[in-house]
């Protein structure tokens, strides 16, 4: 439908409007042009379920088409899009009449626009501003949206949105979702023939399981659980349908008549109480007091939503905001309807967690052992409330798998609302100026003039440099060392190793305990106070478990486990020098990569004379009570297996599901072998989900599923 040229064109044009740049035209050429662009990013994310703009900055077009009519209403055509609702129709099936209309909602983002909203309501309604209006607020699914027509208490049709006024007919795929009755009793309530509104959603833990399995059976995974459900309702085989965990929550009654052909529906009096009949009569309709609530005010509505987004990531669905709607039916009559949507309901919509912008450089970056890591450099763009400019291309493979390019219009979105991620670089929008990424084979941080080759391991991802020889490896390991993870130095994080690295006070991890705290001192920003506080956490470092210490070492592959394990069996640090590989493999969970780095690291003698300066500075180096093995748990769910957590966890910690998984008699292992019992999965769990499903003999749990158990 639309060439590859004409979507670049598309696209740039969006984001010159976006950046106020095409506002200097008049309106005669502005409004065409919006509504065209419109129309493509409405087929784009309807009909390709595969969008180039993020829902706040196509938000912000329409807000801008919107506007431009508003002021020019001779200007307003009947194609523009603001004269009918987006439209999911496809084709593949028959299309029917909706009872009424099934509009969009309008959008807010914040509590000034909550306010904004709540004004607009009553003006319409001719109420005082200070006067009581009452709001119910629940859930913004999202999921694909469903119409069911219910006439003497049964099923007889359910259809997709299409474009509002004609949806899809979906009457055998709606039967077979479990939550969807195919009988309720409206005629208790004086219900003839009612339409009810719902969302199709997939639960997110279902939704990676599903992909779990089509791993294993080496199949393309889905995208998206949005997209898995509105596809799934489209799908010409309803047992296929069944097998996609679908799920429909209803939000509302669209149209209900007694069996005169009267409204019905006002006499449930408000939108709340009609939810309770609803969930009296078996639909799955959002928990009240946890999941939607009734608010007194706008600003109890705001403090309601502002609390969802906080909470969203722990939610067993996907939900990009809330909806407010007025809570008194009679009311919503009153204030009535636009073209497009109720003037009695807004969205509150969740900062954006996807966006686009172009790739600008990659620029890299060198860890403790020396892993080079590729940053993606980027226009800055606002993502779930901060500003992104620079994003984590992982590795080299990274990059290849994904085909990025210079020059690229890139999706981000933030993992968990936290971590900038790349999705996808946006091929159909590519001119021909993208230029490859070309992988440095020396180390590309290094400047003192004498290259130094890269080096990559067989079997792993990573690219390392193998022997430093600018320094800027051992500022990584100090920055290690002092971390929470490590030595645990209150007071002293990166910003001042970096500082202190820069006035030549710190060379190695050895300098960090003989600062001169009288200059530290004089700096901007310290003083006398802030420096005895810096000195007396260092001390407290000193008297350690030996476990930190050995784990702050930066010993590529031995991790806080295997150090754990290591400071039980020595009596002093310096044992380790030794110790031949097998003593290592003798220790239960010690793999042989970790006995070779460790092996090799005490077979170093600078790295001993270290080890024996970090004595004389009086560091502890001997195993403490902490570095002692813990009483062998004897009694739980998981008494003699092993377990490992891959993936972001939502309820809990890393560091907390595994203390809760060990208190059950779980061993922790860091990776996927033929050793492995159990494996829990967070959202964006990786490879190792896909190496545990391959073995065939692994559990694997979802995070909920583990919290039940332990």
């Amino acid at each position: 439908m639309y060439g590859q040229e004409q979507q670049r064109q598309y696209y740039t044009r969006s984001k010159a409007y976006l950046a106020g740049a095409a506002t200097s035209l008049p309106p005669e050429e502005q409004l065409p042009e919006l509504r065209t662009l419109l129309r493509y990013h409405e087929w784009r994310y309807y009909v390709q379920n595969d969008p180039v703009l993020s829902d706040y900055d196509y938000d912000q077009l329409y807000k801008q088409l919107e506007a431009l009519e508003a002021t020019h209403p001779a200007l307003i055509t009947p194609d523009s899009p603001s004269q009918r609702v987006g439209s999911d129709l496809t084709g593949d099936f028959e299309s029917v009449p909706h009872l009424v209309p099934m509009l969009s909602l309008g959008n807010s983002y914040n509590a000034e626009d909550l306010a904004e909203f709540n004004r607009q309501v009553k003006r319409m309604l001719n109420m005082e501003e200070d006067a009581a209006l009452a709001y119910a607020v629940e859930p913004k699914f999202d999921g694909g949206s469903i119409a069911l027509v219910y006439e003497n208490d049964q099923l007889v049709r359910a259809a997709t949105r299409g474009n509002g006024v004609l949806g899809e007919e979906i009457t055998h795929n709606a039967r077979v979702i479990r939550s969807v009755p195919l009988s309720a009793a409206f005629s208790r309530y004086g219900l003839h023939r009612v339409e009810l509104r719902g969302e199709v959603i997939i639960r997110k833990d279902r939704f990676e399981e599903m992909n779990a399995q089509r791993a294993a059976a080496g199949l393309t995974l889905y995208a998206n659980p949005r997209n898995t459900a509105t596809g799934g309702l489209r799908m010409k085989s309803p047992t296929e349908v069944a097998d996609r965990n679908l799920e429909a929550f209803i939000y509302s009654f669209g149209y209900g008549t007694d069996a005169e052909g009267n409204d019905a529906v006002q006499a449930l009096g408000t939108h709340t109480h009609a939810l309770d009949v609803l969930t009296e009569l078996g639909f799955k309709v959002p928990a009240t007091g946890y999941e939607r609530t009734e608010a007194a005010d706008i600003a109890t509505a705001a403090a309601f939503c502002a609390k969802w987004e906080t909470e969203r990531e722990a939610y067993p669905y996907e939900i990009d905001g809330m909806v407010v709607k007025v809570d008194d039916l009679a009311l919503q009559e009153r204030a009535g309807y636009t073209s497009h949507h109720p003037r009695w309901a807004i969205a509150f919509k969740f900062a954006a967690r996807q966006a686009t912008t172009t790739l600008l450089n990659v620029e890299y970056q060198v860890g403790k052992i020396g892993t080079i890591t590729p940053v993606a450099k980027t226009e800055p763009v606002a993502l779930a409330g901060v500003m992104i400019s620079s994003v984590s291309l992982h590795n080299e493979d990274f990059i290849r798998e994904k085909d990025l390019r210079l020059g690229d219009k890139v999706l981000l979105e933030r993992a968990g609302d936290v971590i900038p991620y790349i999705v996808k670089p946006l091929i159909d929008l590519r001119d021909g100026s993208e230029q490859a990424i070309v992988w440095p084979i020396t180390c590309p941080v290094n400047q003192t003039g004498e290259p130094v080759p890269l080096v990559r391991q067989e079997g792993e991802a990573a690219w390392r440099c193998p022997v430093c020889v600018c320094g800027a490896q051992n500022l990584q390991r100090i920055t290690f060392h002092v971390s929470k993870a490590a030595m645990d130095i209150d007071g002293m994080g990166q910003r001042y190793v970096e500082q202190f690295y820069a006035l030549g006070w710190l060379h190695t991890v050895v300098d960090v305990y003989r600062l001169p705290y009288d200059k530290i001192a004089l700096l901007e920003g310290f003083g006398e106070r802030s420096a005895e506080n810096l000195r007396r956490s260092i001390d407290a470092a000193k008297q350690n478990p030996l476990w930190r210490l050995l784990y702050g070492l930066s010993i590529h592959h031995f991790g806080k486990k295997a150090s754990q394990l290591v400071a039980q069996h020595i009596g002093h640090v310096l044992d380790l020098a030794d110790w031949t590989e097998e003593q290592f493999l003798n220790i239960k969970d010690i793999g042989p990569t970790v006995a070779t780095n460790v092996t090799a690291y005490f077979a170093n003698p600078l790295h001993l004379d270290q080890l024996r300066e970090l004595e004389a500075l009086g560091v502890n180096v001997r195993p403490t009570d902490e570095d002692r093995p813990a009483a062998e748990v004897t009694e739980g769910p998981f008494v003699g297996k092993t377990i490992l957590f891959t993936g972001s966890l939502q309820q809990l910690s890393r560091k907390e599901a595994q203390e809760r998984a060990k208190a059950a008699g779980a061993r922790i292992v860091s990776a996927v072998s033929g050793k492995l019992d159990i494996l829990v999965v967070g959202e964006k769990p990786g490879s190792k989900l896909k190496k545990a499903t391959a073995l065939g003999t692994v559990q694997v749990l979802t995070e909920a599923e583990y919290l039940a158990l332990v």
